[in-house]
C-alpha cells in the first residue's frame, strides 16, 4: 500500500483522529508510511508521530495544535465534526470555521504537491438552495468574524449540521482555485450513513428508519474504513489532477435522489 499511494516521507495532520473516520485515516496513513500528527479533543491511542488535545472551537487551541508540528506539511486531513444536537455555534465552528482557519494557517507551510481533504456529508447536498447565506458567511475574513456572523444570524437555513456541510462543500469548490495556484489540491468527501460514535449519538434522538433511509440504495451503513480509503486516495500524489471535488461516498444515495421530471 505504501508504494502505491506514495505517502513515504510525507508529513500529515489529521483532525478527529481519536475515533471514527479520522481514526481510520490516521491509522492507514501511518501504515502507508506517512508521518502522522493527530489533533482531537479526546485522547488518541494510535502510535502517532505526535498527538495534541485540541479544542477546535478555540482559535488559540487550533493555532497551538498546528504550530506544534514542525517542518513542511504535505497533507491536512480534516475529519473532525460535531452532530446536529450540539450548540449551533459549536457545530458551525468545528465543522467549517476551524477548517478554514487551519487551512489559512498551514498553506504557507505546504509545498507544491501537497493536498487538503475535508470530510463533509451527503447532508450538505442542498447547498444550491442556500447560496446567499453561504456566500455571506464565506465573505467573512477571519475566525472571529465568522463566529460572530453565526452568533448574530439567529436562524440558519435548514438544520445547522446540514448547513455547516453545505458551507464546507461550497468553500472547497471555490477555494480550490486559490490553493491549486500554490500547488496544493483541495477536495472533500460527502459520506452517507457511517457507523461511528457520532452516528451513535445521532441515533439517540433520530429513529433508526431515518438514518437507514440515507443508507439506500446500497442497503447498509458504511464502515469508517470504507470512508478512509477514498480520503487517502484524494490526498495521494497519485490524484495530482483532482482538485475542487466534492466526492460522494454514500453508496449511491445522492445519485438515487436525482429526478428528471
Amino acid at each position: 500500500m505504501s508504494d502505491i499511494l506514495d505517502y513515504q516521507g510525507r508529513r500529515a495532520i489529521v483532525t478527529g483522529c481519536a475515533s471514527g473516520i479520522g481514526r481510520e485515516v490516521a491509522r492507514m496513513l501511518g501504515e502507508a508510511g506517512a508521518e502522522v500528527h493527530g489533533l482531537d479533543h479526546a485522547p488518541c491511542d494510535l502510535p502517532l508521530a505526535s498527538f495534541r488535545q485540541t479544542d477546535l472551537r478555540d482559535r488559540g487551541s487550533i493555532e497551538a495544535g498546528v504550530d506544534a508540528v514542525s517542518g513542511p506539511i504535505h497533507g491536512l486531513f480534516y475529519c473532525a465534526g460535531l452532530p446536529p444536537m450540539r450548540p449551533v455555534i459549536d457545530v458551525m465552528t468545528v465543522n467549517f470555521i476551524a477548517l478554514r482557519h487551519m487551512t489559512d494557517r498551514l498553506l504557507g507551510r505546504m509545498p507544491p504537491g501537497s493536498a487538503i481533504v475535508a470530510v463533509g456529508s451527503n447532508g450538505g447536498g442542498g447547498w444550491r438552495d442556500h447560496l446567499p447565506a453561504i456566500g455571506d458567511l464565506l465573505a467573512t475574513d477571519s475566525f472571529e468574524a465568522a463566529t460572530n456572523w453565526v452568533a448574530a444570524r439567529g436562524a440558519l437555513p435548514g438544520n445547522v449540521y446540514a448547513f455547516s456541510k453545505e458551507v464546507l462543500a461550497v468553500w472547497t469548490m471555490q477555494q480550490s482555485a486559490a490553493t491549486i495556484a500554490r500547488g496544493v489540491r483541495l477536495n472533500c468527501t460527502s459520506p452517507g450513513a457511517v457507523q461511528t460514535p457520532m452516528l451513535d449519538e445521532i441515533a439517540t434522538v433520530a429513529p433508526a428508519a431515518a438514518i437507514d433511509a440515507v443508507a439506500q440504495p446500497i442497503g447498509r451503513r458504511s464502515s469508517p474504513g470504507e470512508q478512509a480509503w477514498p480520503i487517502l486516495l484524494l490526498g495521494s500524489p497519485l490524484m495530482s489532477y483532482v482538485n475542487g471535488v466534492d466526492l460522494s461516498v454514500d453508496g449511491g444515495f445522492r445519485a438515487s435522489q436525482t429526478r428528471y421530471i
